[in-house]
């Protein structure tokens, strides 16, 4: 009787498990001479694909596991499309159960937008669904499941849509860099794990070492105060990412960092580098020690270059840099979790053999005063003295629900679009900020908005809760609506301490960075500890659409809504005391005062 043990090596020995370079697409694979993608990596075309999901066992790292791929890859087929083409996607689940493809930063009809019991059923075991659309934008997108836990478990892959005329970005090649966060344990279990301890995973904790530092530096009674804060609200300084390094495998198309993934170039080339984090709870911080990076595209859209050395990706996020290698020597691809506890290291050379020397990890961030919002008037390090009703003093209002799921709430956020994000605030080199992200063209709607949706990201981080306004989304009674061809104003307030990249799905939001109408344009924006940001939303797009937290486990256990768009005819927005002209002269004097503050 053969062993579990012994039928894996048998399986391995005898190619039912797809090593690491028979399971990647070709557009993955690392240059070696066979794969030299001089212009443009291998991709799907259609405009008709067909695409399988099924269950495959890989090994990574000369360890096995088992994804749930497309076609049999892991990252999932590049897809190809040009602007304006009419597509048609046919996806047949091989699984034994339900499954389902978001094509996220697509502006497609809601039917076919790929969420499960928000916009269609899902795709039954042995079913076909046949998406059909017409591409009406260009640029880098990513698709992956919409279903349970799958995109954990490997159901993710990049789409390029070419521009219908000419590319405004020059570029001699181009390289797809798919980040992502791979587990060997069932993703479930994982859950489970986080919501009987949720700092199960964070190996980080302060020691007596830094006690004594922050003694010697602070004080001894400001230390022990500080210490007994967080004791008196039940947090680490150091919670910052719940799913870390000691369980993740942090890849690069794929590969680890002992894989040594490659893209070449000749000196001198423009190289354009396609960024998506398609990880399932990773916020990366991206860069190329050594090489400048222009950014020149974000979220799929165009935006005026603007140089940088290091970006803070959040997950679902897509960026376009251009970089100019001038030496003939190896540079590291460097995807760092933000908590700095694991990353992934690539080679970007102008020889196959070369290898970059991966930089060692960086001191760890530490959480401060500024991340829990309070305001210190008021605030003991809980929730005592709390104003939960109107603005008083300028205080933050909390007119969302409390109670078990809701372990604080910020009294004194602020907007923090201008800081380039936890850990980068003190790097010796340029990090990049959303205040730098210009549009490359005038933002298509510059009317300001009719009324303000106020919307808290809400958790309880001790019990693993999380929702929007205190309700998760099991128990959310109605969606949010607005109205065919209205513009809405949202405001998110970020009451926890961690960062939340949230993402409306259906429509892009003009994010409120200055007073102009050069706005940048995105579809996912991270949301910092303490955070008070606006968006302004053009309802143009009729349907039911997911709005929710892009980190997985967060989304899973409730950090969701539904925003949806009724035609015109069905309704009218509610006439409120507060939005009239002098509620948008309210809004268009804020935003003045900010561009100046900035």
């Amino acid at each position: 009787m053969f062993s579990r043990r012994h039928l894996l090596r048998s399986a391995a020995a005898g190619g039912l498990y797809a090593g690491a370079a028979g399971l990647l697409p070709a557009w993955a694979q690392s240059n070696n001479g066979a794969h030299d993608m001089r212009k443009r990596p291998p991709a799907l075309t259609g405009p008709t694909f067909d695409l399988t999901i099924g269950d495959t066992g890989v090994m990574i790292g000369g360890r096995h596991g088992h994804a749930v791929t497309v076609n049999g890859t892991l990252p999932a087929p590049l897809i190809r499309f040009r602007e304006g083409e009419h597509v048609t996607l046919n996806v047949t689940n091989t699984l034994k159960e339900d499954s389902s493809i978001h094509w996220h930063g697509l502006l497609v009809p809601f039917h076919m937008d790929g969420v499960p019991g928000v916009s269609f059923p899902g795709i039954k075991p042995g079913e076909t669904f046949k998406y059909e659309f017409a591409v009406p934008q260009n640029g880098t997108y990513w698709y992956h499941s919409h279903s349970g836990l799958q995109e954990q478990s490997g159901l993710y892959g990049p789409i390029i849509i070419d521009p219908a005329g000419a590319d405004p970005v020059a570029y001699d090649r181009e390289y797809v860099l798919v980040l992502s966060d791979w587990l060997f344990e069932h993703p479930h279990k994982v859950y489970a794990k986080l919501k009987k301890s949720n700092e199960v995973y964070n190996f980080q904790e302060r020691t007596i070492g830094d006690f004594i530092r922050d003694a010697k530096e602070d004080g001894l009674g400001a230390t022990i105060e500080d210490r007994a804060m967080w004791g008196r609200m039940r947090m680490s300084a150091t919670d910052i990412a719940d799913v870390t390094g000691a369980v993740y495998t942090y890849l690069i198309n794929g590969h680890s960092t002992e894989d040594n993934w490659t893209a070449l170039f000749d000196p001198g080339e423009r190289i354009r580098l396609r960024i998506i984090n398609a990880a399932a709870m990773t916020i990366f911080n991206f860069r190329i020690p050594g090489l400048p990076m222009t950014v020149v595209q974000s979220d799929g859209l165009h935006v005026q270059p603007v140089d940088t050395d290091e970006i803070q990706i959040g997950v679902a996020e897509t960026y376009d840099v251009i970089v100019e290698p001038k030496r003939p020597r190896p540079f590291a691809i460097v995807a760092e979790a933000i908590d700095r506890f694991g990353q992934a290291v690539a080679t970007l050379a102008p020889r196959p053999d070369m290898r970059a020397a991966a930089p060692l990890l960086r001191e760890r961030p530490i959480l401060t005063h500024k991340d829990m919002a309070m305001d210190h008037g008021s605030m003991n390090g809980d929730m005592q003295g709390m104003d939960h009703g109107a603005h008083q003093m300028g205080k933050q209002a909390h007119n969302h629900k409390l109670g078990v799921g809701v372990d604080m709430v910020a009294a004194a956020p602020t907007n923090r679009l201008d800081e380039p994000g936890l850990g980068l605030e003190n790097v010796p080199h340029r990090a990049l900020r959303y205040t730098q992200l210009k549009s490359l063209e005038p933002n298509p709607d510059s009317r300001p908005p009719e009324r303000e949706i106020e919307i808290h990201l809400t958790g309880n981080m001790e019990r693993f809760m999380w929702s929007f306004d205190g309700v998760k989304f099991s128990a959310v009674e109605k969606p949010i609506t607005l109205y065919e061809g209205e513009r809405v104003r949202f405001t998110l307030v970020n009451d926890t301490m961690m960062t939340h990249p949230i993402h409306l799905h259906g429509m892009f939001f003009d994010l409120i960075t200055e007073n102009s109408n050069h706005r940048p344009r995105k579809h996912t924006v991270n949301v910092k500890p303490g955070d008070k940001l606006s968006f302004d939303v053009s309802a143009d797009h009729v349907g039911d659409w997911a709005f929710h937290c892009h980190l997985l486990f967060h989304m899973h256990a409730g950090m969701m809504q539904v925003v949806s768009v009724l035609p015109k005819g069905e309704g009218s927005p509610p006439k409120m005391a507060h939005e009239d002209h002098d509620m948008k002269k309210s809004l268009h004097d804020r935003d003045a005062h900010k561009h100046e503050s900035h």
